[in-house]
Formats: C-alpha cells, structure tokens, sequence
C-alpha cells in the first residue's frame, strides 16, 4: 500500500520535463550497469557536491559534532560523503537485480543475519531502526529477502511523476508491496495502527525533529523523534538496530545487531527518553566509525549550538 499519488494535483509543463530527465537519467544509469552506475554518480557527485552552499553545513556539522577534525579533514569527510551520496544514487536502479553473497563484484551481504532469523522465528511487530549510512536504500530490500518485508516513513517528492518513479523503484527492489506512510501526524498513526496488529516497521532516526523531545548526539542537544521509543515501549517489541556498509562500487554489507534492551522503569517518558538516547548512541557509534559514509548535509542541531 504505496501512498497514492494525489490526483488532484495539476501536472505543470515543468513537472513533464523533470520527469522526461529523470526517465532519461535512469536510463543511462542502467545502461551502465550497477558499477558503471555507481562510479559515474560517485565522479558527478564529488567534484559538484563540496562546491555546493549546502557543504558549509556539514563543515558546521562536522566542526560540531568533532572537532578533533583539522580542515583538511574535514573537507575529505565531504567530499566522500557526495561521493557516497552519488554513488547510491547511482546504484539505485540496480538494486533490485544485485545478487546476495557474490565471490566478487557487485551485490549485497548480511553481517548478523541471526538476528533476523530470530525475529522471523519469534514473529511479532518488531522496529528496524537506521539512518542515512552507506546506501540505506539496500536495507529494505535486503531484510526483506530475509523474511521480514517491512513497511517504512516516506516523504513523497516534489513532483508526482518522479515520485512514482521512485515508489515504483523501492517497490521493485522488495519484491512486493508493502505500506508506506507519510511523515507527520497522520502517518504516524497509521504506523502504530500498523505495529498494533503485528506489522514490522522501519526507521531513518537520524534527521531533526523541532518538535521532538532533547536527547544528545556527538555530546550535544538533538531534538530527536520519540516516535520509535513510545511505539516500542507501547507494545514490546524489539527494536534492531542495522546499517549498510559501502564495500565498494555497488558491493554492499549489510549489518544487523540485536535489539536493544527495552527500559522498563515505570516512568514512561523516562523509559522514552533512554530508549532515544540509546537509539542516538548507537547511530553515533556508526558514524564515528565511518563518517565519510552518514548524510552530514542538513542541520542535525539546534542553531544555537552553532555559534
């Protein structure tokens, strides 16, 4: 159950051309081939990227979250994260078609797979929690050839043309269909509608939220969602953490760790702030370990803590 494009909405002349690129592009990506693909999105994307406007916020980022970092550093940091930008980008068409486990080349595997082979065995509404790493758009697909097809947040594009391109790639690449809700209020209750009766859900945590509850990050103030602590808690289920891991042009890993304890103090909002800030914890574990490989392009930060 995508969410539907909104029929209402007039398709402008603009909308039909950056829909025509957008079919042109993805066709001289599959062209390619998924290393092709991914070199040539990789090349675009890190010599453009780091002369962007937007890169002055992630050296803000960055200058923030970890200072040990000299300049030079930190503009090799950007520079591999619009390489990894580009190349998953690059890589997007393929994913359907990579294969898991190849001796060599392209294609995907699982680190922690027993993980997720528990869950299958335990049945039941479980969290899969992540952020944007790696090439994040493999995680779904990859959890789902595992047995656990998840449904996920979406925030549809601009244009509803390009949208449905991009609902019909994810689509794709799962295998089947399965829902997708809209960020914000609505979707929100749809998804824990969802968790109630048994479904599996999938979490991008790492984007501010201005009306989320104060964890910390990098050891500074993060309004984050508590969306995921207060559905987990309600219910009980496991929250499992996993990020992908850039091995190489289109050679992805998949890693899989096991739920995280569940706080059971009694205090509720208690509970719901720990269980964030453990979900924080975790995503910084990953980034610090490869930071070159997170998003650091939007303001992760209260402005304040910049000055």
């Amino acid at each position: 159950m995508s969410t539907p494009r909104d029929e209402t909405r007039p398709i402008t002349r603009l909308m039909r051309l950056e829909a025509l690129a957008a079919r042109t592009a993805l066709a001289v990506l599959r062209r390619l081939g998924p290393v092709g693909a991914s070199n040539a999105g990789g090349a675009v994307c890190r010599i453009i990227g780091p002369r962007l406007p937007v890169s002055r916020i992630a050296d803000a980022n960055l200058r923030l979250a970890m200072p040990e970092l000299d300049a030079p550093a930190r503009r090799a940091v950007i520079r591999a994260v619009w390489d990894n930008l580009g190349r998953t980008v690059g890589e997007f068409p393929h994913i359907a078609a990579l294969p898991e486990n190849p001796a060599s080349g392209p294609g995907w595997d699982v680190v922690g797979a027993e993980h997720l082979a528990a869950q299958v065995a335990r049945g039941g509404p479980v969290i899969f929690m992540s952020g944007h790493i790696g090439n994040w758009e493999m995680l779904p697909p990859g959890v789902a050839r595992h047995g656990l097809p998840f449904a996920s947040f979406y925030r549809a594009a601009g244009n509803p043309l390009v949208d449905g391109m991009i609902r019909a790639l994810r689509e794709a690449a799962m295998g089947e269909t399965v829902p997708m809700f809209a960020k914000g209020a609505r979707g929100a209750r749809g998804a824990l509608a969802h968790i109630a009766r048994g479904g599996r859900l999938g979490m991008l945590v790492d984007q501010k939220m201005n009306d989320g509850i104060e964890a910390t990050l990098f050891g500074h103030p993060a309004m984050t969602a508590p969306a995921l602590a207060a559905m987990a808690l309600r219910y009980r289920c496991p929250v499992i953490p996993g990020y992908v891991e850039r091995l190489g042009p289109a050679r992805l890993r998949i890693h899989v760790e096991p739920p995280l304890a569940l706080p059971d103090s009694g205090d509720r909002q208690a509970d719901i702030l720990a269980l964030t800030q453990a979900v924080n914890d975790r995503l910084e574990r990953w980034v610090r370990a490869r930071p070159g490989t997170w998003l650091w392009l939007h303001r992760r930060w209260p402005k304040s803590s910049y000055s």
